[in-house]
């Protein structure tokens, strides 16, 4: 898709691509650099960010805000659009892709003029584990 597309799928970016692919848990930049740097050494966290964002422009990844400034990253499973719960506490991210906003884009579009093109919605609460360690 990136050859497609005009870019290089150079070693940084295919680096990049398999510590995401691998992973089943939404990871921070610095976490993906870390992986990255056992196996290429030379990699800089500046490289890791600036593929982390054309993989997310293109739609490959997935992008959760996890609090302040702070984002993770996956490959998108499942390929489609989707959202996310994100726990509060423990930073697990769950996906679902239940979401009717139809109605609420088209009247939204018609009150401010906007032509909007998507939307990203997260729930942030208390997983289910975190809250039982409350109780323990």
């Amino acid at each position: 898709m990136l050859r497609r597309r005009g870019y290089r799928l150079t070693t940084q970016r295919r680096a990049v691509l398999d510590v995401i692919a691998r992973s089943r848990d939404h990871l921070t930049p610095g976490e993906i650099h870390q992986q990255v740097v056992r196996r290429h050494p030379g990699v800089g966290l500046v490289s890791v960010y600036r593929t982390l964002a054309l993989l997310a422009d293109m739609g490959l990844i997935c992008e959760v805000h996890v609090g302040g400034n702070c984002r993770s990253y996956l490959l998108r499973r499942p390929l489609g659009h989707h959202h996310h719960l994100v726990c509060s506490d423990c930073g697990r991210v769950v996906d679902f892709s239940d979401c009717d906003l139809g109605q609420l884009e088209k009247r939204l579009a018609e009150d401010t003029g906007y032509e909007i093109e998507g939307h990203l919605l997260e729930f942030a609460g208390r997983c289910p584990d975190c809250r039982a360690a409350t109780f323990t």
